[in-house]
């Protein structure tokens, strides 16, 4: 990668090692890694550094590069077949979706966007202005783990959609066409524009049919009104699937194929009854029913319509497993050297070191354990513990 300073005292080569080796370790912030460079787990690979040189270099480094850096390592993971998957049958489907990070009443940088919000200051309810960034992100989630492919912060003025859009085009651009297969999403995706765009691009999609197209719902679920065409279970959970090949979508002057699937899934409640103390408490299961419809492109051909309800559901994988992880445990949402490209860049290293991490942990970790495998957390905290011993002799 390009340097981005003149003459640096520490090279990017060594911020780099040095911010990746501490997020892969889950230091929460900057400040850690200049610690534990100096003292402690760091000290041998990288040596003192301080958390001033660090933003400084961020600062000044190129964005584009590291975002080229995060392709080139997705391309090299599928050509080594490790981004495989079964239940796709072959295609590769990714999710695309947005997260908040960094909201503040007070601490700010040139591109953060701003709301009015109402909360109570000293018992009284007072409207405040509030700082934040909202990242895109496209994260393949029909491997066994997900891997993110790209990040994009919103600017301000923009919307998620066309964040998200512009990220979808860049991946086209650095990965090439149909790196993926199939693009999964939320309602707020189904929207003419974005559809004919993702088309344009060579992507299948699969994306949920809410009330935010009300006559496309209304039709979709007029024509759901008959039994369900297929039954199934698997565990504590029934489902019911309803298949439509052919739905009219007014907005967009055009037949689509939905899927609807009703969930009833058994869940164990609490009741306290009180006749008399103490409160008797027992436990009683409680039928739990979820309803999604699916609206999408794809030509099923002799596939059964449960792909489409599996596609779907995969969409949670980016919200339920990388987002929750990154920010439990990779702190994503720690506002570490809040400055405008330097939060990119450190965001962008945090994502790359997460997903080479979860890479090494579930290849190479998981997969050789006899006994009980140790936990992502654990998995860091041995890494860290493994960077301060001693290099073996192998003279």
């Amino acid at each position: 990668m390009p340097e981005g300073r003149t003459d640096p005292l520490h090279p990017w080569g060594k911020v780099f090692d040095a911010v990746f080796l501490g997020s892969a370790c889950q230091f929460a912030t900057v400040h850690p890694i200049e610690f534990e460079s100096t003292d402690g787990v760091l000290s041998k690979r990288i040596g003192p550094i301080s958390e001033d040189t660090l933003g400084y270099a961020m600062q000044r480094q190129d964005i584009d590069s590291l975002f080229a850096l995060g392709c080139t390592i997705a391309q090299r993971l599928k050509r080594n077949g490790v981004l495989g998957s079964e239940w796709a049958m072959g295609p590769l489907v990714a999710a695309v979706d947005g997260i908040e990070i960094c909201s503040s009443y007070a601490r700010c940088c040139d591109t953060c966007l701003e709301r009015k919000v109402e909360r109570k200051v000293d018992g009284e309810l007072r409207e405040c202005l509030q700082y934040y960034h909202r990242v895109s992100a496209v994260t393949l989630v029909s491997t066994p783990f997900p891997v993110f492919l790209g990040i994009r912060f919103q600017q301000a003025g923009e919307t998620e959609v066309a964040c998200s859009l512009d990220l979808l085009r860049q991946l086209n651009t650095q990965l090439g066409r149909r790196f993926f297969d199939v693009l999964v999403a939320d309602a707020i995706y189904l929207q003419t524009p974005f559809v004919a765009a993702i088309e344009s691009l060579g992507l299948d999609w699969v994306i949920n049919l809410k009330d935010n197209q009300p006559a496309f719902l209304a039709e979709a679920e007029r024509l759901t009104v008959a039994p369900a065409t297929c039954q199934w279970s698997a565990g504590n959970e029934d489902f019911s699937l309803w298949h439509l090949p052919e739905v009219d979508w007014p907005v967009a002057n055009r037949l689509v194929r939905v899927v609807k699937t009703v969930r009833v899934q058994q869940i164990k409640r609490v009741k306290i009854k009180r006749p008399g103390e103490p409160r008797d408490r027992q436990k009683e299961q409680v039928p739990l029913e979820s309803t999604n419809f699916y609206a999408t492109n794809l030509e099923l051909g002799s596939i059964s319509p449960k792909f489409i309800h599996q596609l779907g559901r995969s969409r949670w994988t980016i919200d339920a497993t990388a987002f929750q992880t990154l920010t439990t445990d990779s702190h994503l949402k720690q506002p570490s050297v809040h400055k405008d490209v330097a939060l990119v860049v450190l965001t962008t290293i945090r994502v790359l070191a997460y997903t080479l991490t979860t890479v090494f942990y579930h290849r190479q970790i998981r997969s050789h354990c006899r006994k009980r495998p140790p936990s992502f957390c654990e998995m860091a905290r041995l890494l860290a513990l493994a960077l301060f011993a001693d290099a073996p002799d192998t003279s």
